[in-house]
């Protein structure tokens, strides 16, 4: 469909409907700027967020029988 062709039907609805056509227009550019905005992930971010134990590479004791 192109411009004209929309610009056309909206032109040929009651005036309650073409509120609504805004109405709607307003929201998918308000939705279309939020996704815009998504934030870019920042190096480093999660340090210190969990720690590893000082002994991880050791075998665990489960395991023992199968070693």
């Amino acid at each position: 469909m192109t411009d004209i062709e929309l610009y056309n039907q909206i032109t040929a609805l009651p005036d309650d409907l073409k509120k609504e056509v805004a109405d709607f227009a307003a929201f998918l550019k308000q939705k279309s700027k939020a996704k815009k905005q998504i934030k870019e992930r920042q190096f480093g971010y999660a340090k210190d967020f969990f720690k590893m134990a000082a002994d991880f590479d050791e075998p665990l004791e489960d395991f023992k029988d199968y070693m």
